[in-house]
């Protein structure tokens, strides 16, 4: 079985410690292109839309042009960091606990996911 195009739609992500879904329609941006471009030149992201980003300790939002919330998880998908609205020209904190991050649609979150839940990332 070969591994899928970055950048596809692919999983679906659920927050198991709290039993909800976080993102109906998750992305993978595992190769260098794909985590280099992230979502720059978007206009924005819809509800249920997010990109996760494999490895990535820290994100910037230089020349978005919108905002976003983010998750910070370690590899066992737990949440170590939580950035809620996180507006354009703006340089993340550097988790070195994180092994990747999720992006999601700004406002989204709305303290739904804390710091220690942990995600399931289920094929879409």
């Amino acid at each position: 079985m070969s591994a899928p195009a970055a950048g596809t739609a692919l999983f679906a992500a659920f927050n198991a410690t709290r039993g909800t879904a976080v993102a109906a329609r998750v992305s993978l941006a595992d190769d260098a292109a794909s985590r280099s471009k992230g979502l720059l030149g978007r206009d924005g992201l819809d509800a249920g839309e997010g990109l996760w980003i494999v490895p990535c300790p820290m994100i910037h939002t230089f020349f978005m042009r919108f905002p976003i919330d983010v998750l910070f998880l370690d590899k066992r998908l737990t949440v170590r960091r939580v950035l809620e609205d996180l507006k354009p020209w703006r340089l993340s904190p550097w988790v070195l606990s994180a092994h990747s991050v999720l992006e999601l649609k700004g406002g989204v979150l709305r303290g739904s996911v804390k710091t220690g839940d942990r995600l399931e990332m289920r094929p879409a």
